[in-house]
């Protein structure tokens, strides 16, 4: 199974590359982020062979997924709650579960696109909630009853090796210890990083300055595993020669370039059942 997440940063506006990524990407399952757009809002892919779900409300956030293996579970498909926090500005105030994270069973694998709250600063409320949500992410991870797959934008980075200058992070939110430590702990509970092998490509260029011809990138695009095999880890089951290219994990940096392209590119990777 070939599963993709991508931060499209809008579908609307992007909805031709999302559909011209469907056309050669050869990807069974598509998690999207950041949709900005309410579920009436969000683009019609029927036609495009792939099942959709979508869970937003018209802000910044917004999930989707797109499956051409169908979902289990038909209308009762999307699953919404891992025990996900709520959040508001003010501590006083009703903590809303914002629309963050969308799961479904594809082809007998739970697969999850999730937005991990920013943090804004190491001193804002907001990063509190960033590691309150990693923190129940892993707790329902740990759990899993069947093969589990958790993609989407974590906005944090890995490792000083995952961007193009870690000087530039000291002090502030995505590298901080303690949202690697969060990163950490859905390995204790079980989990693989099935993107590991992509340590030093980056997946995400700002907007400004630049960041993208002059290759100061981050990566933030992760996808983590349980019950089922990524290709490419070590001791998997792999191809070789021109096959493995394909089935190794990989950012298709393509998406980056050229006009209105999104700030993320997708990030794939391929699995293969475990052995029972």
């Amino acid at each position: 199974m070939r599963i993709a997440t991508w931060n499209i940063n809008s579908a609307r506006t992007r909805e031709g590359r999302v559909r011209d990524f469907l056309a050669r990407a050869d990807v069974d399952v598509l998690c999207l982020q950041e949709t900005k757009c309410t579920d009436a809002q969000f683009p019609d892919f029927s036609d495009t062979g792939y099942a959709q779900l979508h869970h937003g409300d018209g802000s910044f956030n917004g999930v989707a997924l797109l499956s051409r293996v169908g979902f289990d579970d038909g209308a009762d498909a999307a699953l919404t709650d891992f025990g996900q926090p709520g959040f508001d500005k003010d501590p006083d105030a009703p903590q809303v579960r914002e629309c963050r994270a969308l799961g479904a069973v594809c082809g007998g694998v739970e697969v999850w696109s999730l937005y991990v709250p920013n943090g804004r600063e190491i001193s804002d409320r907001h990063y509190t909630y960033k590691l309150d949500f990693l923190d129940a992410l892993a707790s329902y991870g740990g759990k899993a009853p069947r093969p589990l797959v958790l993609t989407g934008d974590f906005n944090i980075i890995p490792t000083d090796d995952d961007v193009w200058d870690p000087a530039l992070f000291v002090g502030t939110t995505h590298a901080s210890p303690r949202e690697r430590a969060a990163l950490r702990t859905l390995e204790d509970a079980g989990l693989t990083e099935a993107t590991a092998p992509l340590r030093g490509r980056y997946s995400y260029w700002d907007y400004q300055a630049m960041r993208f011809p002059r290759g100061q990138g981050i990566r933030i695009d992760l996808q983590y595993c349980r019950g089922i095999t990524p290709v490419g880890a070590p001791g998997a089951p792999g191809a070789s020669g021109a096959s493995a290219d394909r089935t190794a994990p990989t950012v298709d940096v393509d998406e980056r370039r050229g006009k209105g392209a999104s700030d993320h590119a997708p990030v794939i990777v391929t699995y293969t059942p475990e052995p029972r």
